[in-house]
């Protein structure tokens, strides 16, 4: 497999269009957003992505995408099972509200900074 092409942060956001990293990081913003189809199982899909492609985009502008969708991941899964254990007590339905709507910023946010190739 060849080495990835380095584009550095502060180059042109056009240029970066073409970067196979920011296409990676396309990916996993989709399969986060199927997340209210499928259950979870294609966040999971898409933070295993990022852990296993994390290594290639170190020091990369696709590098922040990564970390951003990692945090958003885990944050979310935190929130969903408190918001389920406590559902019984009617403040789970407002937290599994809540996190939804945070997962839903995350995910809108990250993908239009992608979109514009800037770091987020």
């Amino acid at each position: 497999m060849t080495e990835p092409e380095f584009i550095p942060a502060g180059s042109d956001p056009v240029a970066r269009r073409s970067d196979p990293a920011r296409n990676l990081a396309v990916v996993v913003y989709i399969l986060q957003a199927l997340h209210f189809f499928t259950g979870g199982i294609a966040p999971l899909v898409g933070v295993i992505i990022n852990y296993v492609k994390l290594d290639d985009v170190q020091n990369t502008w696709v590098e922040s995408h990564f970390r951003w969708q990692i945090r958003t991941f885990w944050i979310g899964l935190l929130w969903t099972v408190i918001g389920v254990l406590t559902t019984a007590l009617i403040i789970g339905w407002f937290i599994l509200l809540g996190v939804s709507i945070w997962m839903i910023y995350r995910i809108v946010k990250g993908a239009l900074a992608l979109n514009d190739g800037k770091t987020i």
